[in-house]
């Protein structure tokens, strides 16, 4: 299953991808987080000390790696951040993204990745989506199941939607304060993923008193799913000291248990995936990418090829 965790910056997204990860892999669920966020934080808050190697840094070998042997494929350079999958491509299992060498353990066992923050390179002239491509491009070749688990640490705000990794996912996470900013931001994630079928639930985030809760229910209504108490012991953890999911207040552990119940309840729709995959590699086409290679990208999309199947080995 794949999660993603969004919200306003500073909602307390990046900690709750962390807490999450952790209680899934406390449950004996194997578990890959992924960085895609601008803002590198999430190694910090894991308590590695060094990151792993930025995939945005590795891309064309990842692009060597998933193109395999597809015909519609000629070359890494032909391919870009929406690029789907065919007959002939290297399709990935959960194993495979655990074990690749693009990341590294956590002292917890969690395997984690990370899209890299930017370079000296990059500054004042290259796009972050450029770096996530790395993440949409492994997400549109894997080939994951119930019990296993890839979390993604998003982009803040709404800025996930400037590429179709908002779709990749089973479910959508939304961290939101009990405050009129923190809400503001689930109405737009809310109104921009309405037709694309993209299931959302909101956790409320930082809750001091009932009232709090009240207000996230007036302004979410159903789709707040649960919430976070305000959490000594998650400060404490944020500002480097030792922690364990032992240490998390009673309601606060129920709130992750909720969470995956939810998302193990989610069904996965390969047809929606893939539908959806080939629909942004097309937009893309149109809008920039058939320019930039000198190629119809859509000759890329192979009509019998089927989402969900088989890896290779």
């Amino acid at each position: 299953m794949r999660v993603a965790f969004v919200g306003k910056g500073g909602s307390g997204k990046t900690t709750m991808s962390a807490l999450f990860a952790r209680y899934l892999a406390s449950q004996g669920g194997p578990v890959v987080i992924v960085d895609a966020d601008i803002n590198q934080h999430l190694a910090l808050v894991l308590g590695v000390e060094d990151p792993p190697e930025p995939l945005g840094s590795r891309l064309t070998e990842i692009k060597e790696l998933l193109r395999g042997d597809n015909p519609r494929i000629p070359s890494a350079q032909a391919m870009v951040k929406t690029t789907p999958p065919g007959r002939g491509s290297r399709l990935l299992t959960f194993k495979d993204l655990a074990t690749s060498e693009f990341a590294i353990t956590t002292p917890e066992g969690l395997r984690l990745m990370a899209t890299g923050p930017f370079s000296e390179d990059d500054l004042g002239v290259a796009c972050y989506h450029s770096k996530v491509g790395a993440v949409e491009l492994l997400l549109n070749h894997l080939v994951d199941g119930a019990g296993e688990y890839v979390v993604v640490d998003m982009t803040a705000g709404a800025d996930s939607f400037a590429s179709g990794l908002f779709t990749r996912f089973d479910l959508t996470f939304l961290v939101a304060e009990p405050t009129r900013q923190g809400v503001s931001v689930y109405r737009q994630y809310r109104d921009y993923a309405a037709d694309y079928d993209v299931p959302l639930a909101v956790i409320g985030n930082k809750v001091h008193s009932p009232s709090d809760i009240d207000f996230l229910h007036s302004q979410v209504g159903d789709d707040l799913l649960t919430w976070m108490e305000h959490s000594s012991a998650v400060r404490a953890m944020e500002q480097g000291h030792r922690f364990s999911l032992d240490d998390l207040e009673p309601t606060n552990a129920d709130a992750l248990a909720i969470l995956r119940k939810h998302l193990d309840a989610q069904a996965k729709d390969w047809a929606r995936f893939g539908r959806q995959t080939e629909e942004f590699h097309l937009r893309n086409a149109r809008s920039w990418a058939n320019a930039k290679t000198g190629l119809d990208l859509a000759d890329q999309i192979d009509p019998e090829f089927v989402y969900g199947g088989r890896p290779t080995t």
